[in-house]
């Protein structure tokens, strides 16, 4: 359990150190936003992919459901929970055998996915191209496009910085009518000789992507990052506690 909880902080922590603390960032900003490492996006899509990447971002405030709907705890691990928008579900992916957990959230009109799984050993050193290629091709078989798509931004990079290989591949693709956000992790410890690897995709209509980024995406990220006022909404109101006068009455923000 250690470890999982480890490569959890892994997979999130480019996003606690990549928002700007500058209070005075606005809608404007971000929509004016242009990607200091890809020149092919801007606005709050460059945002999402600049703070996927660790790099600083116009973000100043801590995004939110708007309108929230129903909330998903893992079964096998309640700290994996979050409140997804209304319209959305969610289905929990657990597998036994090789310890892999996450989960996958649909938009009901099937034209939105985001998926996240923290943590999947795999015995073995494993490339992560094949996870890369594996998850491109099974999100264009869900929704059913069969063209290769245009690669819009990628990284991909090995560090060793943590004492062990760490090897990171990012893709920002548009296939058909949508666009694919992935990042994946993937880290050997030849100690256990088991590779751990981490993915998160964000995918959805091309037209409505960078809504789906403040609306969607951004909002179910940030709760897994800490538990604390700034992000617990304990009404469901769609303002965090500590900035909500009245933070156990929904009627009241």
């Amino acid at each position: 359990m250690k470890t999982f909880k480890y490569i959890i902080l892994l997979a999130i922590v480019s996003f606690l150190f990549a928002c700007s603390s500058n209070d005075d960032g606005t809608s404007q900003q971000l929509n004016q936003f242009q990607s200091g490492i890809c020149l092919n996006i801007t606005g709050p899509t460059a945002v999402y992919w600049d703070g996927s990447h660790n790099q600083p971002t116009p973000l100043s405030q801590i995004p939110t459901i708007a309108n929230p709907g129903q909330q998903f705890i893992h079964s096998q691990y309640p700290a994996l929970g979050f409140t997804m928008p209304q319209g959305y579900i969610a289905q929990e992916i657990t597998d036994q055998q090789t310890g892999t957990i996450g989960v996958n959230v649909f938009r009901t009109d099937n034209n939105v996915v985001w998926r996240y799984i923290p943590s999947s050993p795999a015995i073995g050193q494993i490339s992560i191209s094949d996870v890369v290629n594996f998850e491109i091709n099974q999100i264009k078989a869900f929704y059913g496009v069969t063209e290769q798509g245009n690669i819009i931004c990628a990284e991909d990079f090995v560090s060793n910085e943590f004492g062990f290989p760490t090897s990171f591949s990012s893709r920002l693709i548009r296939f058909g009518n949508f666009t694919a956000q992935l990042i994946v992790q993937a880290h050997f410890m030849p100690s256990l000789g088991n590779t751990f690897i981490s993915v998160t995709l964000a995918s959805g209509p091309t037209a409505e992507f960078d809504n789906l980024v403040m609306d969607t995406y951004l909002p179910l990220h940030w709760q897994l990052l800490v538990i604390s006022d700034d992000v617990r909404d304990s009404d469901l109101d769609g303002t965090p506690d500590n900035q909500d006068s009245a933070p156990f009455n929904p009627n009241i923000q």
